[in-house]
């Protein structure tokens, strides 16, 4: 539904072309032709639409139709359009038509641009122009001359075929054939040709009728090695003929050739193939920029002709394609001559009239045209080579060496007209092993040469600062491949894990290597000139067999080379510092702003006051109802104080206390309100301390390209031309990308040309990125080794794992290794020695881990609590602590302060050493007359001065103390007339006076009440008593 639509809105702008355009071309196609005249017209239309390539100008067009093989009518119809003014004539003809048309345009000096067709889908054939009259020529032939012939050649070379047939049908010009059959009989080579009719069934009929069998022996003989020079139809009716009646074998090696043939036909011809079958066409390189397909410099092609999806390009022909830019190559000269300002106004030309003059523009517009090229469907296209566009590539598919030989097929090599044969075509099968194969190995250790300047002399003593470089120079490719420590006159031997694969797949198969350095230390990238070098370059001119690195698998790679399975996968990462730690003892309280905790620490007070104030509102009124002194509380449990009131509150606050008992509703509700705070602040502060711990045991803000993309703290970078380099630039100007990270890393990348951020070298990259805060973009194996291997652990790798590439041994282009190879690494991967061979290189528990630092035990201990994010704590107990101690000092101090201030003064004291000596006394007196007996109660002044009158009554009835000092007062009247002095109660508040024999006054003993009467002569014999 698409072409017709555009075909509308190229008639809506013919429409709207204004009569006087200055440029005007004229088309001439076969009626055969269906698709000739839809991509003309697209071809115009994609013109018409881009205004970079005209700017205002606009192409008109005159299309004229004529029957195949008709030149009388190409040339009539040619005429008229030279009639109405053209300035360059469009045409895609058979080889009769065409010769009319060089005579005619040579005449009138007009250039021409012709396109050659097959005729019926048969191999196409040089067609035989007539040489110009007065030595110019004005047509081009867009289309490159036939090279089927050099491919065939190249081909029973490669194959060493000494005895074949050709088979050609009826449309087949056989004079194309003559120089193949003359080169191969000088070269000794037995060819037989053998025309095949459109009735190929009767052909194969009349070979029995006609032969014996002897005859048809050595026909099928014959048979063996045969060129199959006929369309894809006719090539596959043949081959159902040919194994139908029995003349085909299993060791048959047929080659089919014709430049146009699509996928679907070469599957039912190697389907139908009881042998082995090769297939040439023609092919186009794809186009450099992957992302842009449809895109070619200025120039915007239609989506129906670049987009495989859209399933119009598959059944154009090669000569709809060169049709098409056969018009972007005039297009592109009218613009160059509208640059230069030589522009040539069309002419009216009469062919009939005899004193019509040539148009005097058509050569200056012939060299413009030739000096010209552009790049479009068909790759490069220019007129350089002797008026004819010489840039041709052919594909040579062929039968796999797998299990399902016969059944599918492969490219095996490539030829071009610059390079020639790119590839192998050998047909030697391998079975069960490579006994006795000795294999040349290139590999690569370094991308850059070591600077000659260090190689010169050294001394013993500099053999360190000599020799740390090289290895620094060959560690770029670790762990892929290495130089082991070799000894000196021995074989330069190798390691690593390329080395290790290839040491594996040497045992199974039992095949020998001779490994070499490449000389220009690449992996291989294509040159201007179309050429290769590195280790691909190697793998091309047959220098090398095998190639074992870090190489990935692209697929520029392997158009020129083949490629095993992939063996270890590929993708980039992000090498980076490890963040450093930073000590924050009060980590702990992170979870609430400042303001938090100080609106917290406001409220603990604020709610206590508040308690306070109810709980003395309500002592008022139970004072004012019982008529008790105010400030009495009535509950013992009540925080009567403002201080009990805020502790109260704190020890609600900290889940520690709070449970006093609360009288009001009013209290109750305060209460009840503050416990809720308390619990949704609580579970808060859980819930956010877990949160910043889980966050801050993420090794890096930086763990994707998104990250990287968004921050702008860290720089960036890759190695300059590189795969990698190459990869963002891709993804970053792929206009259908739809993830604009890859823009911005792009940006970023590129700027100065890479020369800002990006670096030389891998090593540079790992360095720059150990020493400051650079994040370098590499291959991820590389990366992960470089961290695991550090010596001090101080970066990391991060980025995604996922990724469609991967590691391979690169071979020569259709090896019989290749699928040898790829069947042997699959079994090394089943088996799980892949993975054994990776954990050398790769530990799980190598020196540093990847995400953690150095390796302490089985548990890292990055979950756990670390002693400086909880030393906060401890900072707080420790100062509630001291600060408890100081205030007990201070309470200490200001105590005895007060002691000494309110010390009596020393004439009111009594003399207590002047009591003592007569207690003394009066005790010898008393123990000279009486006995005291064993059993005697010590009590002291105090403890009966603490006796309440209950407890008095418990005293034993004979029992009586006195202190027996003069001038006290009467005892108190509940001990009766035993005791000799002491007051009811002391408070407990008062000061501690020490008399002289040891005993402590709970008040100063000239306070002490004076005793009235005379001192007792005599104590009863039963008691002692004592102070």
């Amino acid at each position: 539904m698409k072409l017709p639509c555009v075909l509308l809105l190229w008639i809506l702008q013919c429409n709207n072309v204004h009569a006087d355009s200055i440029i005007h071309i004229g088309a001439i196609f076969e009626e055969n032709g269906a698709r000739d005249e839809e991509v003309f017209q697209l071809a115009v239309s994609d013109l018409s639409l881009s205004d970079d390539v005209l700017q205002s100008e606009k192409i008109t067009h005159s299309i004229k139709l004529i029957q195949p093989d008709n030149p009388f009518q190409a040339v009539q119809e040619a005429c008229e359009l030279m009639n109405q003014g053209i300035l360059a004539l469009v045409t895609s003809t058979g080889c009769a038509s065409a010769s009319a048309l060089q005579s005619l345009t040579d005449a009138m000096h007009i250039p021409h641009l012709y396109i050659q067709r097959n005729g019926g889908g048969s191999p196409r054939t040089a067609c035989q122009l007539n040489p110009p009259a007065g030595g110019r020529s004005y047509t081009l032939n867009a289309r490159p001359p036939v090279r089927l012939n050099d491919v065939m050649l190249t081909l029973v070379e490669e194959l060493r075929w000494q005895k074949f047939i050709v088979f050609y049908d009826i449309e087949y010009d056989m004079r194309g054939l003559q120089a193949f059959l003359d080169q191969t009989c000088r070269a000794g080579v037995e060819v037989s040709v053998q025309r095949v009719d459109r009735n190929i069934s009767r052909v194969f009929s009349q070979l029995f009728t006609s032969m014996r069998t002897e005859q048809l022996n050595r026909y099928r003989d014959t048979l063996r090695r045969a060129i199959l020079l006929l369309s894809p139809h006719a090539a596959h009716t043949f081959i159902q003929q040919a194994v139908e009646t029995n003349l085909a074998s299993k060791d048959s090696h047929w080659v089919f050739v014709n430049e146009e043939i699509s996928d679907a036909e070469i599957l039912e011809l190697t389907h139908s193939a009881l042998g082995r079958i090769t297939v040439v066409r023609q092919i186009f390189p794809p186009w450099k920029e992957s992302g842009a397909r449809c895109q070619r410099h200025k120039h915007r092609i239609s989506s129906l002709l670049c987009d495989p999806q859209e399933g119009y390009l598959q059944n154009l022909e090669v000569s709809n394609l060169y049709l098409y830019d056969s018009v972007l190559m005039l297009a592109n000269a009218f613009y160059r001559k509208l640059e230069d300002r030589k522009w040539h106004s069309m002419a009216s030309l009469n062919c009939i009239r005899k004193s019509t003059k040539p148009w005097n523009g058509g050569w200056s517009m012939l060299e413009t045209i030739q000096k010209g090229n552009i790049t479009g469907l068909t790759g490069t296209m220019d007129f350089k080579d002797s008026g004819a566009n010489s840039h041709v590539h052919f594909e040579i598919l062929g039968s796999s060496f797998s299990e399902t030989f016969g059944k599918d097929y492969k490219r095996m090599a490539t030829w071009d007209a610059v390079h020639g044969l790119n590839g192998s075509l050998k047909e030697s099968r391998i079975e069960n092993g490579m006994q006795g194969v000795t294999l040349k190995v290139v590999t690569l250790l370094h991308p850059s040469s070591i600077p000659p300047s260090m190689v010169y002399s050294f001394s013993l003593s500099g053999w360190r600062a000599w020799l740390k470089p090289i290895l620094a120079a060959f560690r770029q490719e670790d762990p892929f491949v290495m130089v082991a420590e070799n000894i000196l006159g021995q074989p330069k031997r190798y390691k690593g894990f390329s080395i290790d694969v290839l040491d594996a797949l040497a045992k199974i198969l039992g095949f020998k290597y001779d490994i070499y350095q490449v000389s220009d230390s690449k992996y291989g990238s294509q040159l201007p000139n179309g050429s290769w070098n590195g280790m691909i370059g190697d793998l091309i001119n047959k220098r090398a067999d095998l190639a074992v690195s870090a190489i990935t698998i692209t697929p520029q790679r392997e158009n020129v080379v083949d490629f095993s399975k992939r063996y270890l996968d590929y993708s980039v990462g992000i090498l980076l510092r490890k963040p450093e730690e930073k000590i924050n003892i009060f980590s702990l309280f992170v979870p609430f702003d400042l303001a938090v905790w100080a609106c917290i620490a406001a409220a603990i007070p604020v709610v206590g006051v508040l308690i306070f104030l109810l709980n003395r509102l309500q002592a008022l009124r139970s004072s004012s109802a019982r008529h008790a002194p105010p400030g009495t509380p009535t509950n013992g449990g009540d925080p009567a104080s403002l201080q009990s009131a805020i502790w109260l509150v704190y020890g609600a606050f900290v889940q520690q206390g709070g449970e006093g008992v609360v009288g009001s509703v009013a209290l109750r509700m305060v209460m009840g309100s503050w416990w809720l705070f308390t619990l949704m602040v609580c579970s808060s502060y859980t819930a956010n301390l877990a949160a910043y711990l889980t966050v801050s045991r993420m090794d890096h803000a930086i763990r994707s390209f998104q990250d990287l993309a968004r921050q702008v703290e860290v720089d960036y970078g890759t190695v300059r031309d590189s795969a990698v380099y190459d990869y963002f630039r891709h993804k970053g100007t792929n206009p259908l990308e739809q993830d604009s990270t890859y823009a911005e890393l792009w940006r970023s990348l590129s700027k100065n040309q890479g020369l800002d951020h990006c670096v030389s070298s891998p090593s540079e990259g790992i360095r720059k990125a150990k020493k400051s805060p650079f994040a370098f973009l590499w291959d991820m194996a590389v990366l992960e080794y470089a961290a695991l291997t550090d010596d001090d652990c101080t970066v990391t790798v991060s980025g995604s794992g996922v990724s469609s590439k991967g590691y391979g041994v690169a071979l020569q282009h259709g090896s019989p290794y290749r699928d040898l190879f790829s069947q042997k690494i699959l079994e090394l991967q089943e088996k799980g020695d892949l993975d054994v061979m990776k954990q050398k290189w790769w530990p799980e528990r190598g020196r540093c881990d990847l995400g953690g630092g150095h390796h302490t035990g089985a548990h890292p201990d990055g979950r756990s609590l670390k002693l400086q994010s909880f030393a906060g704590v401890f900072c707080v107990l420790a100062a509630g602590l001291l600060l408890a101690c100081l205030v007990a000092a201070m309470e200490a101090w200001w105590s005895g302060q007060r002691c000494r201030s309110q010390a009596p003064k020393e004439d009111k004291e009594v003399t207590l050493e002047r009591v003592h000596g007569g207690m003394n006394s009066l005790l010898d007196e008393d123990l000279a007359l009486k006995q005291i007996p064993g059993p005697s109660m010590e009590i002291s002044a105090l403890d009966l001065g603490r006796m309440r009158a209950g407890q008095a009554a418990m005293v034993p009835p004979g029992l009586a103390v006195t202190s027996f000092l003069p001038g006290e007062g009467a005892p108190p009247p509940h001990l009766g007339g035993t005791l000799g002095r002491t007051q009811h109660s002391l408070g407990g508040g008062a000061c501690k006076h020490r008399a002289p024999n040891g005993a402590l006054f709970r008040q100063s003993p000239g306070k002490m009440a004076a005793y009235p009467g005379p001192l007792p002569e005599v104590i009863d014999a039963a008691h002692g008593t004592s102070i």
